[in-house]
């Protein structure tokens, strides 16, 4: 009984009243005044998808560049290529500043060939060493096969 007759007592009294409503007060004025700021939500969301489509497009302009190298490999025909990346486009900004110093681009995991000539070793000795070379990563990462009818 004592604990509730003292927290009863707590609220008469006329300092925690206009403490209580000065809190309720900056509360309010603190929540109306941050639906002026835009905290840069927009801005990184919009970021985040041009980095998306950045490494997408990225993926897309190398898929078509190994492609046309591989087609143009002696014994090799109609093929297709399928690549990996590891991360997306990093940016490197000088210190406590917006201007960017460089880009950093994507790391490829690994590369697919599908060939008409992959079947021929020849053929895929070509191949692995155009496309590891092409981009600077070692054969495991690479696989070579024929492509199906």
């Amino acid at each position: 009984m004592n604990e509730k007759t003292s927290f009863k007592n707590m609220f008469k009294s006329e300092k925690i009243k206009k403490f209580i409503i000065i809190a309720g007060f900056v509360g309010i004025g603190l929540i109306f005044i941050s639906t002026f700021f835009n905290f840069n939500l927009a801005e990184n969301a919009e970021s985040n998808e041009k980095a998306e489509n950045a490494v997408e497009e990225y993926c897309n302009d190398m898929q078509i560049n190994i492609k046309d190298m591989v087609e143009s490999i002696e014994g090799v025909g109609n093929a297709k290529v399928l690549l990996t990346i590891e991360n997306s486009v990093e940016y490197v900004y000088r210190e406590n500043s917006d201007t960017k110093t460089k880009e950093i681009e994507p790391v490829i995991r690994g590369v697919v060939v599908v060939c008409q000539g992959g079947d021929n070793p020849i053929v895929v000795e070509r191949v692995l060493s155009a496309v590891t070379k092409a981009l600077n990563i070692s054969t495991s990462k690479v696989c070579v096969t024929k492509l199906t009818n």
